[in-house]
């Protein structure tokens, strides 16, 4: 159960990493927006990292 939750929380922080910017390039969202989405997606990502490592090793 904890395994499916850090991928789910590994793809969503890549999705925030990728698509705002496709969103900014093409003027849909802000630079500032652009900006904050960039910052939960890393957070997002190198957050749930160490923890899915974890639990990958532990099955």
């Amino acid at each position: 159960m904890k395994k499916g939750i850090f991928h789910l929380l590994r793809a969503l922080g890549l999705v925030l990493t990728l698509l705002p910017s496709i969103l900014v390039f093409e003027g849909s969202i802000t630079l500032d927006t652009h900006k904050t989405l960039m910052l939960l997606g890393c957070l997002a990502w190198f957050g749930a990292i160490p923890f899915g490592k974890r639990s990958d090793a532990d099955d």
